[in-house]
């Protein structure tokens, strides 16, 4: 048998406890936490703490869960960092004989009392997935250890077949039951409802939002001090992929017939950014370069996330979900959170400038030139200005969790922005956020159609990017359209359209300073894609 990490453990860890008693049992926690892990946890996917130095790994708590074969453990572990903050995982463990075994990847070799065995992730067990499963099926809460399994009232079967892994582990851990539904494990786990399970469970079950996939059922820890939320079940929604993948293949023949066609940019029909356009008023040279179908695509993608804005805005009962007004300390929270955030993006770019030539370098100095005008931007949020309302949102809404199935779409991840706190990601917020979100997707699929076709299209630099502006400013007009309409009719309040355009001007040019973090610390030859961003918003 080929183990993973047979060669970092020689030797195994010999325990005097049984397993079954594992985690009273002070000394093996002591080597668990420290000797163990340590070795085992920085290198998974899931692991957050990759750009920081830890310091040490904690028990803070566990549970025990038992099938009629096996003892399993749920382990909560804080994971603490020399920079002074810390992170908190959820792992199931469990210890397994090689003859049980039924994977190759392992914690380590161990022995206790007397059996010698593997200690592993214990997802990669069938019998403990089964487990899962038959818990959440039966609705079983086990007061002892404060854990709650919940089945949804979409979960129709209740018996096991098989059960697989969802592609490769990413930031949490996805298993396929029956062919038929998903159970996301989240890694990295916090004392408040995680907002996927929140926000799915609330769409499917208050609202019957068809466009996401169904809730099935749910494992919680119910603390005192908080619940945790440790796993996530939905239906598996039969796709073609996600909409980041449909968009770039589409895309790919718009400027393919720009060539084919010899259709000259400067040449054809401008819009302003924001203009909203009905579908049969797209001008007929510019339907004749993009095609109609993008464009009826584009209509879809805009029903459906108007219908989740309006469910998500809908319960007059639930204050969780209840529409709110603007006031003076969402006003401040805005603020200083992006006036934060502005400054960490200011400093990364003087610092990066080494690293950028041609137009991305003349974007970043345009941008220092005009760091003022931005900052004064984000400062001039007037809240007693603001007619419209605040929502729970998606949070970070783009192509990636989409999935197209046939000709119609589903939304997906509810988890929110990944550097916001959990006490940040259920803060009501413009549902305009998400719109700018989905449009900084279409703004970063077209560039990237261009930088990743280089070889292909023979226009030069300039021309491509005239295309590419003009372009964004047409999928942007039609998704506008038909996405107003829709929530006006389901009486969601988004402003008349001069709040609407400062909403959503203010939304795209946040998400754009966000991204320009990003691209400037892992791809700087992208960074022209926020940096021009900006430079289109704020219009210098």
């Amino acid at each position: 048998m080929n183990l993973d990490n047979q060669e970092t453990f020689a030797t195994p860890f010999k325990f005097k406890s049984e397993w079954k008693n594992a985690f009273t049992d002070d000394e093996f926690i002591k080597i668990f936490s420290s000797d163990i892990l340590e070795n085992y946890i920085i290198n998974k996917r899931w692991y957050g703490g990759k750009a920081s130095t830890l310091k040490y790994i904690e028990v803070i708590d566990h549970f025990k869960i038992t099938s009629k074969k096996n003892t399993y453990y749920g382990v909560l572990l804080e994971v603490n960092f020399k920079e002074a903050f810390y992170q908190h995982y959820f792992m199931p463990i469990a210890f397994m004989t090689s003859e049980e075994l039924d994977t190759s990847t392992i914690i380590s070799p161990a022995k206790f009392a007397h059996i010698d065995g593997y200690l592993v992730d214990a997802l990669h067990q069938e019998d403990f997935r089964k487990l899962l499963f038959e818990n959440i099926a039966q609705n079983t809460i086990n007061k002892e250890f404060k854990l709650v399994f919940h089945k949804g009232m979409h979960l129709g079967e209740n018996t096991y077949k098989s059960s697989k892994f969802m592609g490769v582990e990413q930031s949490n851990t996805s298993i396929i039951y029956n062919d038929s539904f998903v159970l996301k494990i989240f890694r990295r786990i916090y004392v408040s409802t995680n907002p996927d399970y929140e926000i799915s469970r609330f769409l499917t079950e208050r609202m019957e939002f068809k466009n996401t996939p169904a809730y099935t059922g749910s494992i919680n820890l119910a603390l005192p001090e908080g619940n945790i939320t440790l796993g996530l079940m939905q239906e598996l929604v039969p796709n073609q992929g996600d909409a980041w993948r449909f968009m770039l293949d589409h895309l790919d023949t718009v400027f393919d017939t720009l060539t084919r066609k010899k259709i000259k940019v400067a040449k054809l029909p401008h819009i302003p950014l924001f203009k909203r356009v009905k579908i049969h008023e797209i001008p007929p040279e510019i339907i004749d370069w993009v095609g109609l179908s993008l464009f009826l695509r584009i209509q879809t993608l805009a029903l459906r996330t108007a219908e989740m804005h309006v469910a998500l805005g809908g319960d007059s009962q639930d204050t969780a979900f209840t529409p709110t007004r603007y006031n003076g300390d969402y006003s401040v929270w805005l603020k200083n959170r992006l006036l934060y955030q502005f400054q960490n993006r200011l400093n990364i770019i003087e610092n990066s400038l080494h690293k950028l030539d041609g137009l991305a370098l003349e974007l970043a100095h345009q941008f220092l030139e005009h760091k003022k005008l931005i900052r004064k931007h984000f400062v001039d949020f007037d809240w007693t200005k603001m007619k419209s309302e605040r929502i729970r949102i998606h949070g970070d809404y783009h192509l990636g969790q989409v999935l197209v199935n046939g000709d119609d779409f589903y939304l997906l991840d509810f988890e929110g922005e990944p550097e916001s706190t959990i006490r940040d990601r259920k803060v009501k917020q413009p549902p305009l956020k998400d719109v700018a979100g989905m449009f900084r997707s279409f703004h970063y699929a077209i560039y990237a159609t261009i930088f990743n076709n280089r070889e292909k299209y023979p226009q030069d630099q300039d021309e491509l990017f005239d295309a590419a502006e003009l372009l964004f400013r047409y999928l942007v007009g039609a998704f506008m359209d038909t996405y107003i309409e829709k929530v006006q009719a389901g009486n969601l309040n988004i402003g008349y359209s001069q709040e609407i355009e400062f909403l959503l001007k203010y939304c795209l040019l946040e998400k754009a300073v966000y991204e320009l973090g990003y691209e400037l610390n892992s791809r700087p030859r992208w960074a022209v894609i926020p940096l021009r961003g900006i430079q289109s918003i704020m219009n210098y």
